[in-house]
């Protein structure tokens, strides 16, 4: 069975500057016997990465928001997953990271200019649009 955990995350609450606290979310994915061995394997991950990156440092909570089960993955279809909408216009900038491991972070910095996305300073590339 494959498992997906979506996570939810605050570093540094404690700080009194808006801007050293900080918040978000991450998925994981594993294939795993069963759901409690799959979370055991995310516990250990996220504790890895604590202690080979700065994604978790200092005073941190993680919190398990949902856990996808799948047989299998489509082939035919593209399955979507971590969907978020946010309320109010894109201001503040976020770090993201694609896939981080023990060799590089893959971290990114994500600003936003005139709700363009930038990403590491460049324009973000435009995918897709709709228009009524």
């Amino acid at each position: 069975m494959i498992y997906i955990g979506n996570f939810l995350h605050t570093t540094h609450q404690q700080e009194a500057a808006e801007s050293d606290r900080r918040h978000g979310e991450f998925n994981l994915i594993i294939e795993a016997k069963n759901e409690n061995a799959a979370l055991d394997m995310f516990k250990k991950r996220i504790l890895e990465f604590r202690n080979i990156s700065s994604l978790f440092e200092g005073q941190c909570q993680v919190y398990l928001a949902r856990l996808l089960k799948l047989d299998e993955v489509h082939s035919s279809e593209a399955l979507m997953f971590g969907y978020k909408s946010v309320a109010g216009d894109p201001v503040m900038p976020f770090i993201g990271c694609a896939t981080p491991s023990d060799q590089t972070d893959g971290c990114e910095i994500f600003d936003w200019n005139n709700n363009i996305p930038e990403i590491e300073g460049r324009n973000g590339m435009l995918f897709l649009e709709f228009k009524n």
